[in-house]
């Protein structure tokens, strides 16, 4: 009968740990959703910003210059400012970075302090032991 029991509470303790964690995966999946349905809408409304800013330039070129040539001007704009992104995004010898020549850089570390020896206090245990100078032999007499 004791087995029992502690077989079933430990059954209880269980699916209430896996319900408190089901719930908690829902949240978050929930709060997760939420976020990345906002941040869709927030690219198309800037995708439709900036066709509208796209028309704004082509007609604006349009006053000085006939409607397919101002097309046309900003159509290659945007090619050539799509590519520069591309090789900006892209890692290797062929990325598009201002100022570099091509050339890894050398980083060199900065040389490490050195730490001032550690002296025992006098007559402290601790430490190395006391050093005895060498029995200098005496020099024989020539015979």
């Amino acid at each position: 009968m004791d087995t029992n029991l502690s077989d079933l509470a430990a059954q209880n303790v269980a699916q209430v740990v896996r319900d408190a964690l089901k719930d908690e995966l829902r949240e978050q999946t929930r709060k997760q959703r939420h976020a990345a349905r906002m941040y869709a809408g927030a690219s198309a409304a800037g995708l439709y910003g900036g066709a509208a800013v796209v028309a704004c330039a082509v007609l604006a070129l349009a006053l000085v210059i006939p409607g397919w040539a101002a097309a046309l001007i900003v159509a290659v704009l945007l090619l050539a400012a799509a590519e520069m992104m591309k090789r900006a995004a892209k890692p290797g010898p062929d990325a598009a970075v201002a100022g570099t020549t091509g050339t890894p850089a050398v980083v060199e570390e900065p040389p490490m302090p050195e730490a001032p020896p550690v002296v025992p206090p006098a007559g402290s245990p601790v430490g190395p032991p006391p050093v005895t100078p060498p029995a200098v032999p005496h020099a024989r007499e020539k015979e």
